[in-house]
Protein backbone atom coordinates (compact mmCIF):
# COMPACT_ATOMS: atom_id res chain seq x y z
CA UNK A 1 0.00 0.00 0.00
CA UNK A 2 1.42 3.37 -0.96
CA UNK A 3 1.50 6.44 1.28
CA UNK A 4 -1.47 8.01 -0.51
CA UNK A 5 -3.57 4.97 0.27
CA UNK A 6 -2.47 5.02 3.92
CA UNK A 7 -3.40 8.69 4.30
CA UNK A 8 -6.61 8.28 2.29
CA UNK A 9 -8.17 4.90 3.14
CA UNK A 10 -11.10 3.75 1.07
CA UNK A 11 -14.18 5.80 2.05
CA UNK A 12 -16.50 2.87 2.72
CA UNK A 13 -19.18 4.98 4.40
CA UNK A 14 -19.51 7.29 1.40
CA UNK A 15 -19.36 4.40 -1.09
CA UNK A 16 -22.05 2.40 0.73
CA UNK A 17 -24.25 5.49 0.91
CA UNK A 18 -23.73 5.87 -2.83
CA UNK A 19 -24.83 2.27 -3.40
CA UNK A 20 -27.98 2.86 -1.36
CA UNK A 21 -28.85 6.04 -3.24
CA UNK A 22 -28.31 4.47 -6.66
CA UNK A 23 -30.49 1.53 -5.65
CA UNK A 24 -33.29 4.01 -4.96
CA UNK A 25 -32.57 5.81 -8.25
CA UNK A 26 -32.76 2.54 -10.20
CA UNK A 27 -36.05 1.64 -8.50
CA UNK A 28 -37.55 5.01 -9.45
CA UNK A 29 -36.24 4.62 -12.99
CA UNK A 30 -37.88 1.22 -13.36
CA UNK A 31 -41.18 2.51 -11.99
CA UNK A 32 -41.06 5.41 -14.45
CA UNK A 33 -40.26 3.03 -17.33
CA UNK A 34 -43.23 0.85 -16.38
CA UNK A 35 -45.57 3.86 -16.22
CA UNK A 36 -44.45 4.97 -19.69
CA UNK A 37 -44.89 1.45 -21.06
CA UNK A 38 -48.42 1.15 -19.72
CA UNK A 39 -49.76 4.68 -20.20
CA UNK A 40 -47.88 5.92 -23.27
CA UNK A 41 -46.83 2.83 -25.21
CA UNK A 42 -50.01 0.81 -24.81
CA UNK A 43 -48.51 -1.97 -22.72
CA UNK A 44 -45.47 -2.46 -24.91
CA UNK A 45 -42.47 -3.30 -22.71
CA UNK A 46 -39.47 -3.51 -25.05
CA UNK A 47 -38.62 0.08 -24.13
CA UNK A 48 -36.88 -1.41 -21.11
CA UNK A 49 -34.10 -2.47 -23.48
CA UNK A 50 -33.41 1.21 -24.22
CA UNK A 51 -33.63 2.04 -20.52
CA UNK A 52 -30.97 -0.62 -19.85
CA UNK A 53 -28.19 1.45 -21.39
CA UNK A 54 -29.54 4.77 -20.10
CA UNK A 55 -29.78 3.40 -16.57
CA UNK A 56 -26.02 2.87 -16.35
CA UNK A 57 -25.46 6.42 -17.56
CA UNK A 58 -27.73 7.74 -14.80
CA UNK A 59 -25.94 5.62 -12.19
CA UNK A 60 -22.52 6.84 -13.38
CA UNK A 61 -23.54 10.51 -13.32
CA UNK A 62 -25.21 10.14 -9.91
CA UNK A 63 -22.01 8.60 -8.56
CA UNK A 64 -19.87 11.31 -10.17
CA UNK A 65 -21.84 13.90 -8.21
CA UNK A 66 -21.88 11.99 -4.93
CA UNK A 67 -18.21 10.95 -5.04
CA UNK A 68 -16.78 14.47 -5.33
CA UNK A 69 -13.91 14.77 -2.88
CA UNK A 70 -13.73 11.05 -2.16
CA UNK A 71 -11.53 9.88 -5.04
CA UNK A 72 -9.30 10.85 -7.95
CA UNK A 73 -11.39 13.28 -9.98
CA UNK A 74 -9.78 12.27 -13.27
CA UNK A 75 -10.70 8.63 -12.63
CA UNK A 76 -14.26 9.58 -11.70
CA UNK A 77 -14.67 11.57 -14.92
CA UNK A 78 -13.03 8.83 -16.99
CA UNK A 79 -15.28 6.06 -15.66
CA UNK A 80 -18.39 8.22 -16.06
CA UNK A 81 -17.44 9.22 -19.60
CA UNK A 82 -16.73 5.65 -20.72
CA UNK A 83 -19.97 4.42 -19.17
CA UNK A 84 -21.94 7.24 -20.83
CA UNK A 85 -20.40 6.60 -24.24
CA UNK A 86 -21.24 2.90 -24.01
CA UNK A 87 -24.73 3.37 -22.54
CA UNK A 88 -25.88 6.14 -24.88
CA UNK A 89 -24.68 4.30 -27.98
CA UNK A 90 -26.40 1.10 -26.87
CA UNK A 91 -29.67 2.91 -26.09
CA UNK A 92 -29.60 4.70 -29.45
CA UNK A 93 -28.82 1.49 -31.33
CA UNK A 94 -31.59 -0.53 -29.68
CA UNK A 95 -34.10 2.28 -30.03
CA UNK A 96 -33.38 2.61 -33.74
CA UNK A 97 -33.42 -1.17 -34.21
CA UNK A 98 -36.80 -1.59 -32.52
CA UNK A 99 -38.48 1.41 -34.14
CA UNK A 100 -41.41 0.40 -36.32
CA UNK A 101 -41.21 -3.26 -35.32
CA UNK A 102 -43.66 -5.27 -33.21
CA UNK A 103 -43.16 -5.97 -29.52
CA UNK A 104 -40.18 -8.16 -28.62
CA UNK A 105 -41.37 -11.77 -28.62
CA UNK A 106 -39.61 -12.42 -25.31
CA UNK A 107 -41.98 -10.07 -23.52
CA UNK A 108 -45.01 -11.32 -25.44
CA UNK A 109 -44.27 -14.89 -24.34
CA UNK A 110 -43.53 -13.83 -20.77
CA UNK A 111 -46.74 -11.86 -20.33
CA UNK A 112 -48.82 -14.57 -21.99
CA UNK A 113 -48.53 -16.47 -18.70
CA UNK A 114 -49.24 -13.43 -16.52
CA UNK A 115 -51.82 -13.78 -13.72
CA UNK A 116 -54.78 -11.46 -13.19
CA UNK A 117 -52.60 -8.35 -12.77
CA UNK A 118 -50.27 -8.25 -15.81
CA UNK A 119 -48.83 -4.85 -14.87
CA UNK A 120 -47.61 -6.05 -11.47
CA UNK A 121 -46.33 -9.24 -13.10
CA UNK A 122 -44.43 -7.23 -15.72
CA UNK A 123 -42.91 -5.06 -13.01
CA UNK A 124 -41.63 -8.08 -11.08
CA UNK A 125 -40.46 -10.19 -14.00
CA UNK A 126 -39.13 -7.51 -16.34
CA UNK A 127 -38.47 -4.19 -14.63
CA UNK A 128 -37.51 -5.18 -11.10
CA UNK A 129 -35.37 -8.07 -12.32
CA UNK A 130 -33.46 -5.91 -14.79
CA UNK A 131 -33.15 -3.16 -12.20
CA UNK A 132 -31.49 -5.48 -9.68
CA UNK A 133 -29.10 -6.83 -12.31
CA UNK A 134 -28.32 -3.29 -13.51
CA UNK A 135 -27.49 -2.15 -9.99
CA UNK A 136 -25.19 -5.11 -9.29
CA UNK A 137 -23.46 -4.92 -12.67
CA UNK A 138 -22.82 -1.21 -12.08
CA UNK A 139 -20.67 -1.84 -9.00
CA UNK A 140 -17.38 -1.15 -10.84
CA UNK A 141 -18.80 2.14 -12.10
CA UNK A 142 -19.75 3.12 -8.57
CA UNK A 143 -16.89 1.76 -6.45
CA UNK A 144 -14.34 2.73 -9.09
CA UNK A 145 -15.08 6.39 -8.48
CA UNK A 146 -14.12 6.16 -4.80
CA UNK A 147 -10.67 5.97 -3.24
CA UNK A 148 -7.24 7.33 -4.14
CA UNK A 149 -4.24 5.42 -5.39
CA UNK A 150 -0.96 6.26 -7.06
CA UNK A 151 0.50 2.75 -6.93
CA UNK A 152 2.17 1.05 -9.87
CA UNK A 153 -0.48 -1.67 -9.85
CA UNK A 154 -3.23 0.95 -10.10
CA UNK A 155 -1.47 2.47 -13.08
CA UNK A 156 -1.17 -0.91 -14.80
CA UNK A 157 -4.83 -1.84 -14.24
CA UNK A 158 -5.89 1.59 -15.50
CA UNK A 159 -3.98 1.20 -18.76
CA UNK A 160 -5.24 -2.36 -19.20
CA UNK A 161 -8.77 -1.25 -18.39
CA UNK A 162 -8.71 1.43 -21.06
CA UNK A 163 -7.30 -1.01 -23.62
CA UNK A 164 -9.90 -3.70 -22.87
CA UNK A 165 -12.71 -1.12 -22.91
CA UNK A 166 -11.61 0.19 -26.32
CA UNK A 167 -11.42 -3.33 -27.76
CA UNK A 168 -14.86 -4.11 -26.37
CA UNK A 169 -16.44 -0.89 -27.62
CA UNK A 170 -15.03 -1.41 -31.12
CA UNK A 171 -16.30 -5.00 -31.30
CA UNK A 172 -19.75 -4.07 -29.99
CA UNK A 173 -20.32 -0.93 -32.06
CA UNK A 174 -18.73 -2.21 -35.29
CA UNK A 175 -20.43 -5.60 -34.93
CA UNK A 176 -23.83 -3.93 -34.48
CA UNK A 177 -23.23 -1.66 -37.46
CA UNK A 178 -22.13 -4.53 -39.71
CA UNK A 179 -25.18 -6.57 -38.72
CA UNK A 180 -27.57 -3.66 -39.25
CA UNK A 181 -26.11 -2.99 -42.71
CA UNK A 182 -26.40 -6.67 -43.62
CA UNK A 183 -30.05 -6.81 -42.58
CA UNK A 184 -31.00 -3.84 -44.74
CA UNK A 185 -30.09 -5.74 -47.92
CA UNK A 186 -33.05 -7.89 -49.05
CA UNK A 187 -30.64 -10.21 -50.87
CA UNK A 188 -29.38 -11.42 -47.48
CA UNK A 189 -32.79 -12.56 -46.24
CA UNK A 190 -32.55 -15.99 -44.60
CA UNK A 191 -28.77 -16.10 -44.82
CA UNK A 192 -26.08 -16.15 -42.13
CA UNK A 193 -23.85 -13.22 -41.31
CA UNK A 194 -20.21 -14.29 -41.54
CA UNK A 195 -18.56 -11.12 -42.76
CA UNK A 196 -16.33 -8.65 -40.96
CA UNK A 197 -16.09 -9.32 -37.24
CA UNK A 198 -18.78 -11.99 -37.57
CA UNK A 199 -16.22 -14.17 -39.35
CA UNK A 200 -14.23 -14.54 -36.11
CA UNK A 201 -17.01 -14.81 -33.54
CA UNK A 202 -20.71 -15.55 -33.84
CA UNK A 203 -21.42 -12.75 -31.39
CA UNK A 204 -18.94 -9.84 -31.72
CA UNK A 205 -21.45 -7.46 -30.16
CA UNK A 206 -21.91 -9.64 -27.06
CA UNK A 207 -18.17 -10.24 -26.78
CA UNK A 208 -17.63 -6.49 -27.03
CA UNK A 209 -20.23 -5.82 -24.36
CA UNK A 210 -18.50 -8.22 -21.97
CA UNK A 211 -15.08 -6.69 -22.72
CA UNK A 212 -16.42 -3.20 -21.98
CA UNK A 213 -17.43 -4.32 -18.50
CA UNK A 214 -14.17 -6.12 -17.85
CA UNK A 215 -12.42 -2.89 -18.86
CA UNK A 216 -14.50 -0.87 -16.38
CA UNK A 217 -13.78 -3.49 -13.73
CA UNK A 218 -10.04 -3.12 -14.29
CA UNK A 219 -10.42 0.66 -13.93
CA UNK A 220 -11.97 0.07 -10.51
CA UNK A 221 -9.07 -2.09 -9.29
CA UNK A 222 -7.02 0.86 -8.03
CA UNK A 223 -8.22 -0.24 -4.60
CA UNK A 224 -9.13 -3.61 -3.11
CA UNK A 225 -12.79 -2.53 -2.98
CA UNK A 226 -12.76 -2.79 -6.76
CA UNK A 227 -12.55 -6.57 -6.43
CA UNK A 228 -16.32 -6.50 -5.94
CA UNK A 229 -16.48 -5.43 -9.55
CA UNK A 230 -15.33 -8.91 -10.54
CA UNK A 231 -18.76 -10.14 -9.45
CA UNK A 232 -20.39 -7.60 -11.76
CA UNK A 233 -18.25 -8.45 -14.79
CA UNK A 234 -18.77 -12.18 -14.21
CA UNK A 235 -22.55 -11.75 -14.04
CA UNK A 236 -22.61 -9.66 -17.20
CA UNK A 237 -20.47 -12.20 -19.07
CA UNK A 238 -22.66 -15.09 -17.89
CA UNK A 239 -25.81 -13.32 -19.06
CA UNK A 240 -24.28 -12.59 -22.45
CA UNK A 241 -23.01 -16.14 -22.96
CA UNK A 242 -25.51 -18.37 -21.15
CA UNK A 243 -28.45 -16.13 -20.25
CA UNK A 244 -30.41 -13.65 -22.36
CA UNK A 245 -27.62 -13.21 -24.90
CA UNK A 246 -25.95 -15.73 -27.18
CA UNK A 247 -27.60 -18.90 -25.85
CA UNK A 248 -31.13 -17.50 -26.12
CA UNK A 249 -30.51 -16.17 -29.63
CA UNK A 250 -29.03 -19.43 -30.89
CA UNK A 251 -31.86 -21.52 -29.43
CA UNK A 252 -34.08 -20.57 -32.40
CA UNK A 253 -31.83 -19.11 -35.06
CA UNK A 254 -31.05 -22.48 -36.62
CA UNK A 255 -34.69 -22.78 -37.69
CA UNK A 256 -34.56 -19.41 -39.39
CA UNK A 257 -31.10 -19.65 -40.98
CA UNK A 258 -30.43 -22.95 -42.83
CA UNK A 259 -26.69 -22.27 -43.06
CA UNK A 260 -26.26 -21.55 -39.37
CA UNK A 261 -25.21 -25.08 -38.39
CA UNK A 262 -22.22 -24.90 -40.72
CA UNK A 263 -21.42 -21.42 -39.44
CA UNK A 264 -21.39 -22.78 -35.88
CA UNK A 265 -18.97 -25.56 -36.86
CA UNK A 266 -16.34 -23.17 -38.16
CA UNK A 267 -16.83 -20.03 -36.04
CA UNK A 268 -16.00 -19.36 -32.39
CA UNK A 269 -19.06 -19.01 -30.20
CA UNK A 270 -17.86 -15.98 -28.24
CA UNK A 271 -14.15 -15.15 -28.03
CA UNK A 272 -12.82 -13.98 -31.44
CA UNK A 273 -10.69 -16.65 -33.13
CA UNK A 274 -9.69 -17.44 -36.72
CA UNK A 275 -12.31 -19.58 -38.51
CA UNK A 276 -11.67 -23.29 -38.01
CA UNK A 277 -12.11 -23.86 -41.75
CA UNK A 278 -12.02 -21.45 -44.73
CA UNK A 279 -15.33 -19.64 -45.02
CA UNK A 280 -15.90 -20.65 -48.65
CA UNK A 281 -19.43 -21.92 -48.39
CA UNK A 282 -22.10 -19.96 -50.28
CA UNK A 283 -24.23 -19.17 -47.25
CA UNK A 284 -23.61 -15.73 -45.89
CA UNK A 285 -25.74 -13.76 -43.58
CA UNK A 286 -26.62 -12.69 -40.08
CA UNK A 287 -28.43 -13.66 -36.94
Amino acid sequence: MCRGEAVNPFPWSAALTNLAITAAVVLLLMIAALVVAVTVRGGRHDGIDVVWGLGFVIIAITTLILSAGDGDRWRQVLITALTAIWGLRLAWHIGRRNHGKPEDQRYVDMLATAPDNPTAYAFRKIYLTQGVVMWIVSWPVQLGQYGYSASLLAGITTVLGMAVWIIGFVFESVGDRQLAAFRTDPANSGQVMERGLWRYTRHPNYFGDAAVWWGLTLLALHHLAGLLGLVAATIMTFLLVKGTGAKLLESTIGDRRPGYAEYVRRTSGFFPLPPRTPANTPERGSP
